[in-house]
């Protein structure tokens, strides 16, 4: 995998600020920045902190921060944009009084899918997405225990597409995520193992 520096990327949405912490990117989120379209909750927000850089087929990207998380539905991860209504956000967020590892995938309407992990919350969780044909495998795993299966994802093989880090704050101010990592490199060579 290749380090990707944190200023080749463009942000979707600003975030409230950013500063580089040593290879750190600490990033502050807006109040009710969020990536949603329209099932169940019957909105559309498009305010997620996402710092993008182009993702060619047959390439994957990874990101790693830390799951720092204490109000309703902070999150951070990484995100994948080929429109502005077809897009993936994975990672983990906080959900119901506990951090959840998990995937949105929109096109044109959003769904979601997450699992508990308690276990993660405080440390450094990297997220991986493999784009190959017309699918997005995406992979995550805390430290270095082994990757664990989040979601396969139709997505459009013939897109450009962007990805890279993204976080929101729906419910509060204040929150800062630290992003320790973000790289691009191969996609996986098989779904499995």
């Amino acid at each position: 995998m290749d380090l990707i520096d944190w200023s080749a990327g463009k942000w979707t949405t600003p975030p409230i600020a950013t500063r580089n912490d040593g290879p750190d990117l600490l990033v502050e989120a807006a109040e009710g920045s969020d990536a949603w379209r329209v099932t169940s909750y019957g909105f559309v927000h498009d305010t997620e902190h996402a710092l993008l850089a182009p993702l060619a087929q047959g390439r994957a990207v990874e990101v790693t921060f830390v799951a720092a998380f204490e109000a309703q539905f902070d999150q951070a991860g990484l995100f994948l944009r080929a429109a502005e209504d077809v897009w993936l956000k994975a990672g983990v967020e906080w959900a119901d009084g506990t951090p959840q590892v998990g995937a949105v995938l929109t096109n044109p309407v959003s769904d979601w899918s997450v699992a508990p992990v308690p276990s993660w919350l405080g440390r450094a969780v990297t997220v991986r997405a493999s784009r190959d044909g017309d699918a997005v495998t995406v992979r995550a795993r805390v430290d270095d225990d082994p990757w664990r299966l989040v979601r396969v994802a139709p997505f459009p093989p013939e897109a450009d597409v962007a990805a890279g880090p993204y976080c929101c704050a729906p419910t509060r101010a204040g929150l800062t995520v630290r992003f320790t990592r973000w790289a691009m490199g191969p996609a996986d060579a098989s779904l499995h193992g």
